[in-house]
């Protein structure tokens, strides 16, 4: 038996919230329709409450996209869900999200109130979502540091108001993996109403453990992560898309669960949000950077070349990347690689030919990082017939 894990992206809404990014409508709309097109299940586009800018922007989406439900975010005011209601109007599958701090240094040093007032205010803003649509959910903000017995009234207080997903957030990226699942274990036990609703986990980056507690979240009980395409979002970013997608379609056997998602798409999409975005994805980033499927060491060259799945265990087509396997050339490479290379150049080397072509590669690479092909065809043009 396996379960679907619900992808929940918030690429849209807590991405744009990355230092220095600004989504247009354009753009909005853009990535949603592509994020759709890959079977996502739930899109996060925005913020209405935040200006009549992205209420319209919000709105745009939720009109034009019909294949995945889309969510607007609210906090615990009036304000904000008429807006979020608002945002939605047209949208075929409308999901409002309603959150609320619940960790005590944040009710203290920032909400500035007492749980009772929390509990009120948490009942009627997501009984007045959910008369509006049929779909809320509710993140009590901060979970992983508060308080497990005021968390479990919240989550009880939500559920009784007709929230349907309970998101626990880790907003500060405090938590170890083993602290996550721990908690949710806690909130299935403590609060058996959970059963009749989806538990979901929201992971920031802070400690970059994102990834690893969002599949502990997983293995614990929660049927819906919260993913940011590139691991864009506030601070280090949030729970990367890519790396959580492929590792449910890499373990998904072992975890007892699976996404809808057309993993195919992943390396365009990639390629799409760092364009709008702005934010470059680095090289060696799990899954989309440019050295994901690239090998400099002799060694790995060696073994790649002799059968791919000695040093890659994801085929490279599986996330849509254009090129695949490739070899880089540089001074830790070994005549397997480069023979590979002369001979994807249309240069077949053999024998002694082989050898005078690798010693005067040695040398350049030596001297640089890496050996371009026009060098090596120079190389191996040289050669006496």
């Amino acid at each position: 038996m396996s379960d679907r894990i619900t992808v929940f992206d918030t690429t849209l809404r807590d991405g744009e919230q990355t230092a220095g990014v600004l989504f247009t409508e354009r753009d909005k709309l853009d990535i949603a329709d592509r994020l759709a097109s890959m079977r996502v299940d739930v899109i996060e586009a925005g913020f209405p409450a935040a200006s009549a800018t992205e209420l319209h922007a919000v709105n745009a989406v939720a009109r034009q996209v019909r294949a995945a439900s889309i969510c607007a975010l609210a906090r615990c005011h009036p304000r904000d869900v008429d807006a979020a209601i608002e945002a939605l109007a047209g949208a075929a599958r409308p999901r409002i999200h309603v959150f609320i701090n619940a960790s005590n240094v944040q009710l203290e040093h920032q909400l500035r109130r007492g749980h009772d007032e929390v509990l009120e205010l948490t009942a009627a803003m997501v009984a007045r979502a959910r008369q509006a649509v049929g779909d809320v959910e509710f993140s009590p903000m901060d979970a992983t540091r508060a308080d497990r017995g005021f968390l479990a009234k919240l989550v009880r207080t939500a559920i009784a108001a007709g929230a349907r997903t309970i998101n626990i957030p880790d907003t500060v990226g405090y938590a170890l993996p083993d602290h996550v699942a721990d908690l949710f274990r806690h909130l299935r036990e403590a609060v058996p109403e959970v059963e009749g609703a989806v538990l979901s986990f929201h992971g920031q980056n802070d400690l970059g453990m994102a990834s690893a507690n969002a599949i502990a979240a997983v293995r614990a009980g929660a049927r819906q992560v919260e993913l940011c395409v590139n691991g864009i979002g506030e601070r280090a970013g949030n729970t990367s898309f890519e790396e959580v997608v492929m590792s449910i379609a890499v373990h998904g056997a072992t975890l007892g669960v699976h996404t809808d998602v057309d993993t195919t798409g992943i390396y365009p999409l990639s390629k799409l949000v760092e364009e709008r975005s702005g934010i470059g994805v680095p090289a060696n980033k799990a899954i989309v950077g440019r050295n994901a499927f690239r090998h400099a060491s002799g060694i790995h060259q060696d073994g790649v070349l002799k059968h791919r799945e000695n040093y890659e265990h994801i085929d490279p087509a599986r996330i849509g990347h254009p090129v695949g396997t490739e070899i880089v050339l540089g001074k830790l490479s070994g005549t397997a690689g480069f023979a590979a290379k002369a001979r994807q150049l249309g240069f077949e080397l053999g024998g002694g030919r082989l050898a005078m072509a690798f010693q005067q590669f040695q040398a350049l690479a030596d001297r640089q990082r890496d050996v371009s092909d026009d060098e090596v065809r120079a190389i191996c043009a040289s050669l006496p017939g």
